[in-house]
C-alpha cells in the first residue's frame, strides 16, 4: 500500500479497510485479519494498525470478539458508506465543482462521462 503524506497512516489504512468491506472481500460478520497480520501486510507498526481498527470501531463498522479478533458489524458495508459519502460531500464535492467552473465543465459533460464510467465497470 502506498501511503499519501496528506492524512495520516491510520486513517488511510481505516480507508483501506472500507474499500475491503465496501467491495465484499470481508462481508458482515466475517473475522478480519489480525492487528498483527494487517500490520505485517500493509508493512507498518501494529500500533498504527490498532489505532485504525478503533477508529473502525467507533464508526461501528468491526467490532471485537474477545478472544477471536475482530469482526465486521452488521450493516458495517453502509457505515462505511455513509461516512464515505458524507466526507466526499464536504471534502471533495466543492474540489471538484470549483475546478469545473474554473475550466468550464458543465454538469451535462460530467454526466456524459459518468455513464461512460459506468457502462465500463459493468461490462
Amino acid at each position: 500500500m502506498e501511503f499519501k503524506d496528506n492524512e495520516a497512516i491510520y486513517l488511510q489504512i481505516a480507508g483501506y479497510l472500507g474499500e475491503h468491506i465496501l467491495v465484499g472481500k470481508w462481508a458482515e460478520e466475517q473475522k478480519i485479519p489480525s492487528v498483527r497480520e494487517l500490520a505485517v501486510t500493509l508493512e507498518v507498526n501494529p500500533n498504527t494498525v490498532m489505532r485504525a481498527y478503533e477508529f473502525m470501531q467507533n464508526q461501528e463498522v468491526i467490532y471485537n470478539k474477545r478472544g477471536l479478533g475482530f469482526f465486521v458489524s452488521p450493516y458495517g458495508a453502509n457505515k462505511v458508506r455513509a461516512f464515505r459519502k458524507a466526507r466526499f460531500m464536504e471534502e471533495e464535492l466543492p474540489v471538484l465543482f470549483r475546478n469545473m467552473t474554473l475550466v468550464g465543465i458543465g454538469l451535462e459533460e460530467v454526466r456524459a462521462e459518468f455513464e461512460k464510467y459506468i457502462a465500463k465497470i459493468n461490462s
